[in-house]
This record gives structure tokens, C-alpha cells and sequence, in this order.
């Protein structure tokens, strides 16, 4: 899967990952390969993904992510930290 994080400022990551868990407005939730199409709006919280060098965290302040076909898509409002 393809996942791209980006704040109005810059682009926070950019690649390829086999997992990755977001704190969306209504409960944490985890998106696989093959997940099925979804928006969310993201709560303050910490996104974690999983790529062939380790699992990464990052905080961000909120935002949204957009899955489709593979590609995850995360505008958020401001990474913390």
C-alpha cells in the first residue's frame, strides 16, 4: 500500500507500508491491503505504520485520511513533535 502524509507545510512521509493505524473521529482503526474505500476525520492522536525498515509513530493535532485502492492519503492538520 502506498500511504502519503502531508501538512499544509510539507510533506511528512511518503511510501510504501503493509499496515498503518490512525486515530479517526470515532475510534482508532487499522487499514490492511485490500481495505474497503473510507473518509475520516482524524482526532489528536497518533498515527503508527509499519514499512520494510520498522513501524513508525507520528502525532498529528487532527486532519483527515482518504483510502482508496491501496492509497492512503492522510492531510493532517499539524504533526506534534
Amino acid at each position: 500500500m502506498h500511504l502519503e502524509i502531508v501538512t499544509p507545510d510539507k510533506k511528512v512521509f511518503q511510501g510504501e507500508v503493509t499496515e498503518a493505524s490512525f486515530p479517526g473521529a470515532n475510534g482508532s482503526f487499522q487499514v490492511l491491503k485490500n481495505h474497503a474505500p473510507l473518509v475520516s476525520a482524524l482526532s489528536k492522536g497518533a498515527i503508527s505504520y509499519t514499512t520494510k525498515d520498522g513501524r513508525f509513530n507520528l502525532v498529528v493535532d487532527g486532519g483527515v485520511v482518504e483510502v482508496k485502492d491501496d492509497h492512503i492519503i492522510v492531510l493532517a492538520e499539524k504533526v506534534v513533535g
